[in-house]
């Protein structure tokens, strides 16, 4: 678990530190918007930091988010066709998506242990904290198909 106190994330500091790497307020910034978000997309997290720092760019944004994933400190992971969407590294989970109206929920990693152990004896280390599957939540599936077009 990472070192983290709202305005002071020793974990990072001492992270970029090792590589030679300075802290930054904007860098701060980012790791904030992330943990206080959640899941976001790098536009969601630059209307965040904008709010207290408007001068930062969505290409530090990008940047920064780059950096911190290089670091193991946040994950990206595509939940379909959109920007990807950012969390805390140690947010571990598999992201359910509605491919009707989009809504987003969780489920634990363990629901696929059988196809993990499955995939490892082929010759494959799949990393379930990294995936996004598509279907239809339950109020989609109840909707009259009308509302679905």
């Amino acid at each position: 678990m990472t070192a983290y106190h709202r305005g002071v994330d020793t974990s990072l500091r001492s992270t970029l530190h090792q590589r030679g790497l300075r802290m930054t307020p904007q860098r701060q910034l980012v790791l904030d918007a992330v943990c206080d978000l959640g899941h976001a997309t790098p536009e969601q997290i630059c209307t965040q930091v904008q709010a207290s720092a408007p001068a930062v760019n969505i290409t530090t944004i990008y940047r920064t988010l780059d950096l911190l994933e290089r670091i193991g400190l946040v994950r990206h992971t595509h939940l379909g066709h959109g920007a990807p969407t950012y969390s805390e590294q140690e947010h571990q989970h598999v992201h359910l998506v509605c491919h009707s109206c989009g809504r987003i929920t969780e489920a634990p990693t363990d629901l696929l242990d059988e196809l993990a152990h499955r995939l490892r004896g082929d010759g494959f280390e799949l990393d379930v904290t990294h995936l996004a599957l598509s279907g239809l939540c339950t109020s989609c599936q109840h909707a009259p198909q009308d509302d679905l077009a």
